[in-house]
């Protein structure tokens, strides 16, 4: 009986024992783990202080923020997790009801200083919280920042470019001898999983990212780097909407204008406004480029370019008004002269034919007659006069033959005025030949651009 009782007792003890020990609480104090600051599990976690520490690492992309090109920075979100060994924790889950992990506070265990070289701004978000911890003493951090990060901006082919934008993490102070970064997922998983969390791309389409390890010689200690490159290619369709087209479109407009004449000023005032409409273009891409590059962007080029073809059309333009007006400038004092010798000339002509065509009316309409005639007696009188009257008619018909040869002379001495002059067909001949040069050199132009900026091996 006794022994039945003492078994009883022993069963009942072991009972009590599971129950009191089913408790998150129970598995941190097994460990030791309080929120007292506890200097053991603030160091290193190794038994032998000559093991390696390998800390895994896993990077997911998941949004793309920002790129500022201006500012060569790069604002991406993305999701950081690495887990490591704690050789000084670790419980039987039997002895605890099956507890296989638990979660604590972050700052009760030792954590690896893992650092990112490219960030240069703290992230204002604040860290996880909690680390999780299981029963085999592995110790998982996981964390999302928003990250400011230095890019160096490849911006030559703006805007059909591709950007590579490097993402390193390493220890600050410890060396491969210590820690031992290790990447979890090679470059195609590390891709599939960011597609598949990917939320936000803003104006950047998500191409894939790649994952490489290099060890670098610090200070007479390798140190291992594990390098996440992020590559992305730039939606082209605003720029091109907004920027591109609008500058071909004046472009086309300056070729347009070759139909205007040179006669006025209307031209040379249309030809301004279009060149300044370009260079209100360059200001604005100004503020998107930064100046930092090695080599002149293409879009750059296609401004200078288009702008440089404007003002050789305005130069055209003003050489052409300037030997119009050379031309039209001694004409203008001959002209004057001229103009007033035929006024009197065509004056005196006009009075004589006036005078004619009186002295013709009152030939006619007003014969002379004697008071006191009857008409009948006048008649042998107009007979005799007949002759004589024909005579005069004549004469002033031959008059009036004269003067229109002479209005004649003076119509065709103004269109020989009008008809233009030498340095005018010179102008002419300037102005068309120019207009081929530039048409040709603007085509050329435009298919040059086009082959660079579909050029792929041209990065």
């Amino acid at each position: 009986m006794l022994l039945v009782g003492f078994l009883s007792l022993l069963v009942l003890a072991g009972g009590a024992t599971c129950e009191a020990n089913c408790s998150y609480q129970d598995v941190l104090n097994h460990l030791k783990l309080t929120k007292d600051i506890n200097l053991f599990h603030m160091i290193r976690p190794v038994r032998d202080p000559r093991s390696t520490t390998e800390v895994h690492l896993s990077l997911l992309l998941y949004a793309i923020l920002e790129v500022k090109e201006k500012d060569q920075k790069f604002v991406p979100y993305v999701w950081i997790t690495m887990w490591w060994k704690n050789d000084h924790i670790g419980w039987n889950p039997d002895e605890f009801c099956g507890i296989q992990s638990v979660s604590i506070p972050n700052e009760l265990l030792w954590k690896p200083d893992l650092t990112i070289e490219e960030m240069t701004e703290i992230d204002k978000a604040p860290p996880s919280p909690y680390l999780t911890i299981t029963s085999e003493g592995n110790v998982t951090l996981m964390n999302d920042q928003v990250l400011t990060s230095t890019c160096r901006m490849q911006i030559y082919k703006f805007p059909f470019d591709t950007q590579s934008c490097n993402l390193t993490i390493k220890s600050f102070i410890h060396s491969d001898n210590e820690i031992k970064l290790l990447q979890y997922s090679n470059s195609s998983e590390a891709t599939e999983d960011s597609r598949g969390v990917m939320r936000i791309q803003s104006e950047w389409l998500f191409i894939n990212m790649t994952v490489t390890s290099i060890t670098v010689n610090y200070y007479s200690f390798n140190q291992t780097f594990v390098i996440y490159t992020i590559n992305m290619k730039r939606r082209s369709a605003l720029y091109i909407v907004n920027f591109i087209l609008p500058i071909l479109f004046l472009l086309c407009l300056d070729l347009a204008s070759f139909l205007v004449s040179d006669s006025g000023g209307e031209k040379l005032g249309f030809k301004v406004t279009v060149l300044l409409a370009v260079t209100v273009m360059q200001l604005i891409l100004n503020e998107i480029l930064p100046s930092s590059s090695n080599r002149i962007p293409l879009i750059a080029v296609y401004c200078i370019g288009v702008f440089t073809l404007m003002m050789l059309s305005l130069l055209e333009t003003v050489l052409v008004m300037h030997l119009i007006g050379k031309d039209s400038a001694p004409r203008d004092k001959e002209t004057e002269k001229d103009r007033n010798r035929e006024d009197k000339r065509g004056k005196d002509a006009v009075r004589s034919c006036d005078g004619q065509f009186n002295k013709l009316f009152h030939s006619k309409c007003s014969p002379e007659t004697s008071p006191g005639k009857s008409p009948t007696e006048l008649l042998p009188v107009a007979k005799e006069d007949s002759p004589s009257r024909l005579m005069e008619e004549s004469n002033v018909s031959d008059e009036l033959r004269e003067v229109m040869k002479t209005l004649t002379l003076l119509l065709d001495s103004r269109k020989e005025e009008e008809a233009p002059g030498y340095w005018t067909g010179v102008a002419q001949k300037i102005n068309k030949a120019f207009c081929i040069v530039y048409v040709t050199a603007a085509t050329l132009f435009l298919l040059f651009m086009f082959i660079n900026w579909t050029d792929d091996q041209n990065e």
